[in-house]
């Protein structure tokens, strides 16, 4: 960077950067254009201590800034260049507003002077954020420029934590300031607040009472860092930990046989889940409708007879929608051992025996996952499992448990990876593991980046190896990434889980006929259940190809489950010691995936899903596992039949 010189003048677009070291922030993330030179500019001073990420789209900017959001808990912060700056944020921008990730995003908007002449690239750029944002403004006067970014990176920060938007025209970032004009400082609310004596007294009151029990640890449980305060409320009342569906980060360690997975993603499977229960114990879940096929005729999600209770940062997640007889609003970390300590002195019945009964459910998870494992080693294409068991070996076998983030877009293929893979106390933390909460497809590859640019987390763990897993149709989103990877000189491990297929949506088609096809006034059915705009095969991509084309990076094609460990070794201990970035094509199909020739229902099913329905339950606490699998082959009411039971619906 450039030196500045001594008698440099100061301009009002440094009143970012006073807030950016007071906060401690080092990154701006953004794709060049003219309105943006000035701040862009006032990362070429060294005394400011900030360098400016270079993208190549804006969502692969917003989507870094997340990463990097994560890692420090701090807002990332971008800078997008007018209308259709913002407009291609919004798909991460709506992953960041549902994750509830803090950002600044500052917009250069056109000349303030000429804005209401509707010139080139002008819009209400305030009306396009502020649907995803906590705050979104437009600045009236260079002289509010110090005000508005003082509030704007406090509600960032403020719990719970999200996404802000300023707009500021791009003529009032160059007015000249005096030297002493500054920004003293950022207002820090603290997160660690404990919930009301009252309340907590009530909630323990009602688990006391209650005979079956179940939590549902959602986002704000990991961002609490609140995984022993959790493991030990779950042991004292003898509850089975489901996570939210699509979780933001291991919001409870796997290693703990409470662990159950995440929730289904369909409207049965979700009530197969609560239906056993007295009472619900919704720990910090926001995302509480995590499906695409709900019909009221067949009955909310939350039986009539749940009871429930809720804690949270936040109260529009409180009973959001539906009565909760008791309701804590405070910081999961500091509030549970106060309730904890009541339950202590008053313990529900029956807790021990359903700890054993977990336990043993467990060792029979275990056993039935290393079968799972036997078998796919066994066949001509990968499974994914291969994949996740291999990694986790490379994983522990180094020591880095606690100097790893995985980063996870392989949507039909999450159990595998959240099952094998080291989240538990024993080095990893929470933002070990990296998702949204959103769904809009593109938000792994960009968070690498933002991820690996940080060395000093939040919760103590270190980005030292970065791995991404991501299926072939999400890595097509922005293969972009993949320049500031090498622009940047971060190494990364991609690995591109290949189908050839869109096979999320492949389920998504099956879900919606088995809702639809036979109801009344619908009996849709579409010309085939095999469509070719679902795939991804004519022609083939290549990944790798791609990925040297973007910036020279190298890899290497995997057909078979024999050859996944030493590629991974291999790619693995390039990362490490070449520092640069590894693309693996594992490929999870043939690449030409068979066609059925008999096209009816059914036999699409069996070719597309085959061993997804042989995949063990995470859930065993609300399976029996091969009944349930049965069940979903058969089909069910509710248009749960045909999605296998640890593939959350997607669309």
């Amino acid at each position: 960077m450039a030196k500045t010189p001594a008698n440099v003048q100061r301009w009002t677009r440094d009143y970012v950067f006073d807030i950016l070291k007071d906060l401690g922030i080092h990154y701006i993330f953004g794709v060049p254009g003219t309105n943006e030179i000035p701040i862009i500019d006032g990362t070429s001073y060294e005394a400011n201590g900030v360098r400016y990420i270079e993208c190549l789209h804006e969502n692969i900017a917003i989507g870094a800034a997340m990463g990097s959001a994560r890692m420090t808990g701090k807002p990332g912060v971008l800078v997008v260049h007018v209308t259709p700056g913002i407009a291609h944020s919004i798909g991460n921008l709506f992953n960041a507003y549902r994750s509830e990730m803090p950002l600044v995003i500052l917009c250069c908007q056109q000349q303030n002077e000429l804005v209401t002449q509707e010139p080139l690239l002008a819009s209400n750029l305030v009306e396009l954020a502020r649907e995803y944002t906590k705050w979104a403004h437009e600045v009236r006067t260079p002289a509010e420029i110090p005000l508005v970014l003082q509030r704007a990176f406090k509600e960032a920060m403020a719990p719970p934590n999200g996404p802000v938007f300023v707009s500021i025209p791009w003529d009032f970032t160059m007015v000249a300031i005096k030297d002493t004009d500054k920004v003293k400082g950022v207002t820090r609310i603290s997160p660690h607040f404990t919930g009301d004596e009252a309340s907590i007294r009530q909630a323990a009151d009602l688990l006391a009472a209650c005979k079956s029990p179940v939590i549902v640890a959602g986002d704000a449980v990991g961002y609490a860092d609140a995984w022993e305060e959790m493991k030990e409320l779950a042991a004292l009342i003898g509850a089975p930990v489901v996570l939210q569906t699509f979780s933001s980060v291991a919001n409870f360690p796997n290693d703990d046989y409470h662990w159950q997975g995440e929730l289904p993603g369909t409207q049965g499977g979700i009530q197969d889940v609560f239906k056993k229960h007295d009472l619900a114990f919704l720990i910090g879940f926001g995302a509480q409708a995590q499906l695409a096929v709900f019909k009221y005729a067949d009955g909310p999600l939350f039986p009539e007879h749940l009871k429930q209770i809720y804690l949270t940062n936040n109260t529009w997640d409180i009973g959001k929608n539906y009565y909760g007889e008791a309701a804590i609003f405070g910081d999961i970390k500091t509030t549970l051992p106060i309730l904890n300590k009541y339950i202590k002195a008053k313990p529900p019945q029956g807790a021990a025996a359903r700890n054993e009964q977990m336990r043993a459910l467990d060792a029979e998870r275990t056993e039935k996952w290393n079968n799972y494992l036997q078998m796919a080693m066994g066949e001509k294409k990968i499974w994914s499992v291969v994949i996740a068991k291999a990694l986790k070996d490379a994983i522990e076998r180094r020591g880095l448990t606690d100097k790893y983030v995985y980063v996870h877009e392989a949507v039909s293929d999450s159990a595998p990876f959240q099952y094998y893979l080291p989240f538990g106390p024993k080095g990893s933390k929470p933002i070990s593991y990296y998702c949204v909460a959103g769904g809009s497809l593109g938000w792994s590859m960009p968070a690498s980046i933002g991820i690996k640019l940080e060395q000093q987390t939040v919760q103590g763990i270190t980005p030292q190896l970065v791995i991404n897993a991501v299926g072939d149709g999400s890595a097509l989103f922005y293969p972009q990434t993949w320049w500031t990877a090498a622009h940047e000189k971060l190494p990364i491990l991609y690995i591109i889980t290949n189908n050839h297929e869109y096979h999320t949506l492949q389920v998504g088609l099956q879900q919606v006929v088995s809702a639809y096809g036979e109801a009344p006034g619908y009996q849709w059915h579409p010309k085939t259940m095999d469509p070719s705009y679902l795939r991804l095969e004519a022609p083939v991509i290549d990944y790798v190809s791609l990925a040297k084309a973007f910036g020279g990076q190298t890899g290497e094609l995997v057909r078979k489950p024999g050859d996944v460990m030493d590629a991974i070794e291999k790619a693995i201990e390039h990362v490490l010691a070449q520092k640069t970035s590894y693309i693996l094509d594992m490929r999870i199909a043939q690449d030409t995936p068979a066609t059925p020739t008999d096209t009816s229902k059914i036999a699409r099913d069996a070719v597309i899903n085959q061993h997804y329905f042989m995949q063990p339950p995470l859930d065993v606490f609300h399976s029996d596992g091969v009944a349930a699998l049965a069940k979903s082959a058969a089909g069910s009411k509710n248009g749960n039949g045909h999605v296998p039971v640890n593939m959350p619906a997607l669309f």
